[in-house]
């Protein structure tokens, strides 16, 4: 019975664990990559032919969008996500899929006119993201549910996102059993949608993120709605636009909590009308769950609207942009307003078209209202950078920028500690994930030093037995290096990654009948002979 740990190690984003059990193969999450990267990914353990599980924390991508690629290498079991999660994981895949497509098509266009490019394949196509989806089993919160002999697993929300949740995980091998429970991303107290997070009781093992591991929100919750509405009132009396660069699911959905509460109060004076663009496909579908999902999931003030029959993300002058021809008119229209768009990073999609048209111009403010990684656009402009290129032209950065500091869906420091000091025993061994290389070791060596827990802030490759509860490898970081040329990618990966699968299938056919091996030995013969 192992764990390793794979991605988001002394990194924020591309979170994977790996567990065994037995004979079984389980991941808990799978996520992307996002901004700058410091430290080499270990692979996987096994060929993605071999996984029989995932088990999803939620469903940011930085936590699945490697899904539809693990399906593409061979990857045929079982997706094991919330009720909420598996909604949101149906239209957050494709819409991936879908913007990797649009992003190699327009590269592989600049190819042609540039012979030193080659041309680009997208990492993975939307029948890969299609595929994974129709894997995914949705589950209740607080259900025990037997996935296997080798395996029970509990969702329980953690207030991070809609669908969000901690996962407890019982392994049993030879007789023995212990239990894990993986943090997933821990949610902000007091958010204006969501619940607080809920602690779990015990555990031999956890695994928990450290995101904001090193720093505090404010002691009382910030007046975001004032603090907005100020802006607005800023900007719109010079004639600009407020650009917001959000994340698709939950910090759209939390603004337009804010917006709708500015627009009933008509806090915008002279501009009580002003209108308000959610410029993202994704964003809108992401809206709709969360009203299908509202009873469950909403909390406070929130849900004591959707009581009283009200919907507390929607009101007078929002206006929702699908195609792409309504997300150039935007630009198009003098009258200032409110751009929300993702992604919320800056990393792709249509806010970087609103970031050209916006970013040169003094009378406009980009309000950026979460985490931005170390690398990403987001955070370049943040920190103040002069000038940024765009579609190969160079963007003069004149625009104001604001922060509304504080907005974020990560429980701070303290929360964090509050949520792992709420088992009633301490855990055997607490490992410390998902947090900027020196946030992960800052973070475990206080709640070693000042709360006497037992704590170990892995890079990825560290293997651990959990049965013996002893470390079998523990890995050293190794630094990013840029990949050999004439290595594996596009099509000619995935042509490896069958393979694997076909070798992995002929090594689980010893036992079948002489006939079965007979018949798959003429067709893999048959195939050699053809290709020859």
């Amino acid at each position: 019975m192992r764990l390793i740990f794979v991605g988001a190690d002394h990194e924020v984003t591309g979170s994977c664990h790996y567990l065994q059990a037995g004979h079984k193969h389980i991941l808990v999450d799978y996520g992307m990559e996002q901004g700058v990267n410091v430290f080499e990914n270990a692979p996987l353990p096994v060929a993605e032919s071999q996984i029989d599980y995932v088990l999803l924390t939620h469903a940011h991508i930085d936590h699945t969008g490697l899904l539809p690629l693990l399906y593409a290498k061979g990857f045929r079991g079982q997706v094991y996500a919330t009720d909420a999660t598996a909604d949101l994981c149906s239209i957050m895949l494709r819409d991936c899929a879908h913007i990797q497509a649009m992003e190699a098509e327009w590269k592989n266009r600049k190819a042609k006119r540039t012979e030193s490019l080659s041309m680009m394949e997208p990492l993975y196509t939307m029948e890969d993201a299609e595929g994974v989806i129709r894997r995914i089993v949705p589950c209740h919160y607080d259900r025990e549910v037997k996935v296997c002999e080798e395996m029970t697993i509990r969702f329980t929300d953690i207030g991070h996102l809609l669908g969000s949740s901690s996962i407890e995980v019982w392994l049993t091998e030879d007789g023995e059993t212990k239990k894990l429970v993986f943090s997933g991303d821990i949610g902000n107290k007091n958010d204006p949608l969501l619940h607080n997070p809920i602690s779990t009781k015990e555990a031999d093992y956890v695994v928990m993120e450290s995101t904001y591991g090193d720093r505090l929100h404010a002691t009382e919750r910030p007046d975001y709605v004032t603090e907005l509405a100020s802006i607005l009132k800023e900007t719109f009396d010079r004639g600009g636009n407020v650009v917001i660069p959000s994340f698709a699911v939950g910090r759209t959905q939390e603004l337009l909590f804010f917006l709708r509460k500015i627009k009933v109060g008509r806090m915008v004076e002279g501009h009580e009308d002003f209108p308000v663009y959610v410029d993202s496909p994704l964003a809108v579908e992401a809206t709709g769950i969360f009203q299908d999902n509202r009873m469950e999931c909403f909390a406070g003030e929130a849900l004591e609207l959707v009581q009283a029959g009200i919907n507390p993300i929607s009101f007078a002058g929002l206006k929702l942009s699908i195609t792409s021809e309504e997300s150039k008119e935007i630009n198009f229209n003098d009258t200032p307003k409110v751009i929300i768009s993702a992604s919320g990073m800056c990393e792709a999609g249509r806010i970087r078209h609103h970031l050209k048209h916006n970013l040169w111009r003094p009378e406009s403010t980009i309000l950026f209202v979460g985490y931005q990684a170390v690398g990403t656009l987001g955070r370049l402009i943040v920190e103040g950078i002069d000038e940024v290129k765009l579609f190969g032209e160079s963007i003069q950065v004149r625009a104001h920028i604001k922060k509304l500091v504080g907005m974020s869906g990560h429980a701070d420091k303290n929360g964090l500690i509050e949520w792992v000091c709420g088992f009633e025993r301490k855990p055997e061994k607490v490992f410390i994930v998902h947090g900027e290389d020196n946030v992960c070791t800052g973070f475990a060596e206080c709640l070693r030093t000042e709360y006497g827990q037992h704590t170990y802030a892995p890079y990825s490759g560290t293997e651990f037995d959990l049965l013996t509860g002893q470390f079998v490898t523990e890995a050293v970081p190794v630094p990013i290096k840029k990949r050999a040329k004439g290595a594996a990618s596009g099509f000619y990966a995935k042509l490896l990654a069958a393979a694997q699968r076909l070798l992995s299938l002929v090594k689980r056919s010893d036992g079948l009948p002489h006939k079965d091996m007979t018949k798959l030995t003429d067709q893999i013969n048959s195939l050699c002979d053809k290709w020859q």
